[in-house]
C-alpha cells in the first residue's frame, strides 16, 4: 500500500518538473534509451515571451550529455514538434546530437520548422508522421538589421553553416535543397517551402515515414547492430 506522503511527495515532484521543463518527468523505469522532446520554440541566447511554449537549449544539453556518460543508456529518441527560433542554438543542439556516438532516432510529431529541419536530421535516422510538416526556408530576423555588408556576410555565412550540416546529415542533395529554400510560389510574402510527411521523405531530408512504434523499433537495431 502506497502512503498518502509518497504519492504527495511524487506529485509535487511532477508539478515542479512540470513548471521547469514543460513536460512531466517519465515514471521511473529502468530503460536503456534517453527520450528527448523538443518542442515550441527553441530558446537561446535571449528569453521568449512568457506565453510562448519553449525548449531551453541549456536544459537539453546537460541531458545529451548525460545520456552520453550513462553506461546504461544505449541510444537517444529525439521527438520534434517545433517551430524553430533561435539559430545558433538549435544548430549547437544539432551539432552535439550529431556527435555523440550512440545510436540516434528521430521523429518529427506535428511540425520540424526552419532550425528544426537540422535538429531533424542531426539523428543516425529520421522518421515523419504523415501529417507533420516542415518548413524549409533561408535565415530570419527580427527587429533593426545594419544595412552594411558584413551584417548581409555574416547571415550568408550562418545560411551556410545550416545548408552545408542538412547536406551532411541527410541524403537531400544541394540542389533541391536550395531550390525547396528559395522558391516563391508557396509561402506568401515570403520565401521557402513546406514539405507535408512523404514529401519530406521524397525530397531526401528525412528518411522514412513512421510513427513512435516504427522510430523505437528502428532505434532498438542500431542498437542490437552497435552491440553485436
Amino acid at each position: 500500500m502506497v502512503s498518502k506522503e509518497t504519492v504527495s511527495d511524487n506529485s509535487n515532484e511532477v508539478l515542479d518538473n512540470v513548471k521547469e521543463l514543460g513536460t512531466p518527468k517519465a515514471p521511473s523505469f529502468e530503460n536503456d534509451i534517453q527520450f528527448i522532446s523538443i518542442i515550441g520554440e527553441i530558446e537561446g541566447h535571449n528569453i521568449s515571451a512568457s506565453d510562448k511554449k519553449t525548449t531551453k537549449y541549456e536544459h537539453i544539453i546537460p541531458m545529451l550529455i548525460a545520456a552520453m556518460q550513462d553506461p546504461k543508456i544505449e541510444g537517444i529518441f529525439i521527438i520534434l514538434n517545433t517551430v524553430g527560433g533561435d539559430v545558433e542554438a538549435g544548430l549547437a543542439l544539432a551539432e552535439m546530437i550529431n556527435s555523440i556516438d550512440k545510436p540516434k532516432v528521430s521523429l518529427v510529431l506535428g511540425g520540424g520548422h526552419s532550425i528544426g529541419v537540422p535538429l531533424a536530421t542531426a539523428s543516425d535516422y529520421s522518421f515523419i508522421v504523415p501529417s507533420a510538416a516542415m518548413t524549409i526556408h533561408p535565415i530570419r530576423t527580427t527587429g533593426l538589421v545594419i544595412g552594411v555588408p558584413q551584417t548581409f556576410r555574416y547571415f550568408e555565412k550562418m545560411q551556410k553553416r545550416i545548408i552545408n550540416f542538412i547536406l551532411r546529415t541527410s541524403k537531400i542533395n544541394k540542389h533541391t535543397l536550395r531550390e525547396l529554400m528559395y522558391s516563391t510560389d508557396e509561402l506568401a510574402n515570403d520565401v521557402g517551402t513546406i514539405l507535408i510527411g512523404k514529401e519530406a521523405v521524397d525530397s531526401g531530408l528525412i528518411d522514412e515515414v513512421g510513427g513512435f512504434s516504427q522510430a523505437l523499433n528502428k532505434l532498438n537495431t542500431l542498437i542490437h547492430m552497435k552491440n553485436s
